[in-house]
């Protein structure tokens, strides 16, 4: 049975405003009380997968949109998101027969351009498709786009002939040059087939597609035998290096028209702003090279993989899952040093800085460079363990490593070194390693309270360095008994034999903050940020960065530091945050400048990194609202115009453009944008919402006439006659009074061709006219 109304409508409320800020677990939460009480309702299985789609968790979403296909049969909207979550996931069959069918569900509703774009999807999947490639032939024909219309009939034509139709074949390209004498492709094929050859068959693009390559990572992932564990973590991060870069070829290479139209047009919006995202014809080489570095990859041929690795890297794509994977490729050979140099790219990346460590020691062990080799381990060795403990020793696990490698730097003696190296690799380079970590750290010593955990590197290392940590022990005893001055002394002392040693800074930092010294506190927060930082230890001083902003939220300089350390662990969503949080900063200093200036490059930021495309509104609609305070209104219609195409169905965002149209003495453009969202809405048979937004800008603009002629138009489509009738009535009135005889009678007649009851005394009414 139905729940209740009242408590579906408001945790829909709450989801969609939880989607808006972006907080998708919120939203999803919401989504899931609202189909509590109504577990069929469309909107609500809608919104739930796309808020399971923004959190990644694609195997949900998908049966989420499945069922929202089985509810609303005729609503090609799930379908079509059914079949881009099958094409994301590798799945290309079903995702082809899907897209087969949302095509012919948008072409009921008569949306042919979405309609054409499930087509596409489905030849991109099987070029062979003869349905799909017939049926974009006549779609294009009819809408007199010609070229793409030759093609499609050229790949139908060349498909027909290998069934052995010849004169199915002969009638296909005699079409295609009839509809386009000048073709030089039409000519091609008539050559070819008077000439007994085979027309070329319709090929993927060049590289292979997004979906294809998703598909041959995710046959890497299947065991080959049944006895198959798991990875070793160089094996881990290669996995994940290789979907990430499936993932970017597919985002790049899935966008359609309108996406691409939008991307071209926050480009335009962002420039003046520093380096911007690739360009078209740089982004089409990178497509290029990463599907061919997957597709040479995936069959073993790992030298082709490392040159269209470096060839993407000099079209401009320098994400770190491609310096990981391209030196994982290199460290292969002989190219020892080029491989270190990627590599050091990717050690701050969260997914790619164990296996980093690891490949960097092997090289630099192999090569006889064992000091730097035994420090790379020991890196390796801190990130792993911290992985294991639970989530609140991560941090402090990392810290007890520093006087650690601090000490191992002084090491001198090879045998000593080589051991080290010997044992590290032993203990990580294995299918299981975290399960042998696990009963590596269970046979060490258990921490007492209030102490703080021990390291499993102790166990290989016997370092010098115990002073350190059992004097860092003291002072958090002496803190946490209340004895701070005692403990400020004690830190001072351990730094005459610790001096680089970084917790014990950052101890101290603490130490001051507690005795209200803060901007003694700030200072040495700040410096131990950057040294950690140069370190290339990013976590650590993103979490010092954080600490400083809590002390200082308006410390512009913190922030974006905190942001470029961000980027660099690929944490791009967080750094957007941070963006949004520096922008709002400057806005409450009246700084409006700044702000815009910030959002610009927070936009910049999300093209570049192929985060979510749900950040480009946010961040649009945050640079409108500027451009509205400034008065820039030329500057806020480029804005609104670019969310518009994002974002069609927003009367929001129409209803400003208009406004500003109409502010800018642009009268034929505020009605052209009527007309455009009017059409959209019939199109997608939201006549309702067509009415209501048109009776809202008409309180407004009672006067109007092309307002109240759409609103009467809108009421007769929407079966509501008298409501028509009436509307015009007065128009038709009002025109009189104002002297303008043609224009009513223009209006007359519409009332006429509706029907109206009373359709004698309008005609009587017309011939006074004609005849006066």
């Amino acid at each position: 049975m139905p729940g209740r109304e009242d408590i579906f409508q408001k945790s829909m409320n709450e989801g969609h405003s939880a989607a808006w800020d972006q907080e998708w677990n919120k939203a999803a939460v919401a989504y899931r009380r609202a189909l509590q009480e109504m577990p069929d309702h469309p909107k609500a299985l809608n919104s739930l997968g796309l808020a399971l789609y923004q959190q990644g968790n694609f195997e949900e979403a998908l049966q989420i949109y499945k069922r929202a296909a089985q509810v609303s049969p005729d609503d090609p909207s799930p379908m079509e998101k059914l079949a881009q979550l099958l094409e994301r996931i590798g799945h290309l069959k079903e995702a082809v027969d899907v897209a087969a069918k949302a095509a012919e569900l948008f072409l009921n509703q008569r949306d042919v351009d979405k309609a054409i774009e499930n087509w596409v999807r489905v030849t991109m999947l099987d070029p062979d498709n003869v349905t799909a490639h017939s049926r974009l032939a006549l779609a294009h024909e009819r809408l007199g786009h010609k070229a793409q219309a030759v093609t499609e009939f050229i790949a139908v034509a060349a498909l027909v002939q290998r069934t052995g139709n010849i004169q199915k074949t002969a009638e296909l390209v005699h079409r295609a040059v009839q509809l386009m004498p000048d073709s030089d492709e039409a000519k091609q094929a008539q050559t070819l087939l008077r000439t007994g050859q085979l027309l070329p068959k319709p090929l993927r693009p060049k590289g292979g597609t997004g979906p294809i390559a998703m598909a041959q990572v995710k046959q890497l992932d299947r065991p080959k035998e049944d006895t198959y564990t798991g990875f070793d973590p160089i094996a881990e991060a290669r996995q994940k290096a290789l979907t990430r870069l499936a993932e970017i070829l597919f985002e790049y290479s899935s966008e359609d028209g309108h996406a691409l139209q939008a991307r071209h047009g926050l480009q335009a919006l962002m420039r003046g702003t520093g380096q911007l995202s690739m360009q078209q014809s740089e982004q089409t080489k990178v497509i290029l090279h990463l599907g061919q570095a997957i597709d040479a990859q995936t069959k073993n041929n790992d030298d082709q993989a490392a040159e269209e690795l470096e060839h993407a890297l000099e079209a401009g794509f320098n994400h770190p899952a491609l310096y990981f994977d391209l030196g994982l490729l290199r460290s292969q050979g002989d190219r020892t040093e080029s491989a270190i140099r990627h590599l050091q790219h990717a050690i701050k990346h969260k997914d790619f800085g164990l296996a980093a460590r690891l490949l960097m020691g092997q090289l630099n062990q192999k090569i006889g460079r064992l000091g730097p080799a035994s420090l790379d381990y020991l890196e390796a060795l801190k990130l792993a363990d911290s992985m294991i403990v639970p989530a609140e020793q991560s941090d402090e696990i990392r810290q007890m490593y520093e006087p650690l490698i601090e000490a191992q730097a002084l090491e001198t003696d090879e045998a000593n070194l080589k051991r080290l190296c010997d044992n590290i690799n032993d203990m990580l380079m294995r299918k299981n390693w975290r399960t042998h970590l696990y009963k590596a750290r269970e046979q060490m010593p258990r921490a007492q309270d209030g102490d703080m955990p021990m390291p499993i590197a102790e166990v290989i290392l016997q370092a010098q360095s115990s002073q350190v940590l059992e004097a860092i022990n003291f002072v958090h005893q002496l803190a946490r008994a209340g004895q701070l001055r005692s403990a400020m002394e004690e830190a001072f002392l351990a730094l005459t034999y610790a001096p680089t040693y970084l917790p014990l800074h950052t101890l101290m930092g603490d130490l001051l903050v507690r005795e209200n010294h803060t901007e003694e506190a700030i200072a040495k927060l700040s410096t131990t940020a950057q040294a950690y930082s140069v370190r290339g230890e990013a976590a650590q001083a993103a979490k010092l960065l954080r600490r400083v902003i809590q002390l200082a939220p308006m410390d512009m300089g913190a922030r974006i530091k905190l942001i470029d350390q961000l980027v660099s662990r690929g944490l791009v969503d967080d750094a957007i945050r941070e963006y949004l949080e520096l922008a709002d900063a400057y806005y409450r200093l009246a700084e409006l400048e700044m702000a815009r200036k910030t959002y610009t490059t927070a936009l910049r930021v999300v093209q570049q990194a192929n985060a979510d495309r749900n950040w480009n509104i946010h961040i649009l609609q945050r640079m409108a609202d500027i451009d509205m305070q400034r008065l820039d209104w030329k500057q806020a219609i480029r804005v609104y115009e670019q969310i518009r195409t994002l974002r069609p169905d927003d009367g929001g965002v129409r209803k400003n453009l208009i406004e500003l149209s109409l502010k800018m003495g642009q009268p034929a453009q505020a009605n052209a944008e009527i007309e455009n969202y009017l059409t959209y809405l019939q199109t997608h048979s939201r006549i309702e919402e067509g009415i209501s937004f048109v009776e809202e800008l008409l309180g407004e603009r009672p006067t109007d006439v092309v307002l109240r002629r759409a609103l009467a138009q809108l009421y007769h489509q929407a079966g509501r006659v008298d409501d028509a009738v009436a509307q015009l009535d007065s128009l038709a009135e009002s025109l009189l009074n104002a002297g303008q005889k043609e224009e009513a009678m223009v209006v007359i007649n519409q009332i006429l061709l509706m029907g109206p009851r009373n359709s004698d005394q309008y005609r009587q009414l017309l011939m006074q006219l004609q005849s006066g």
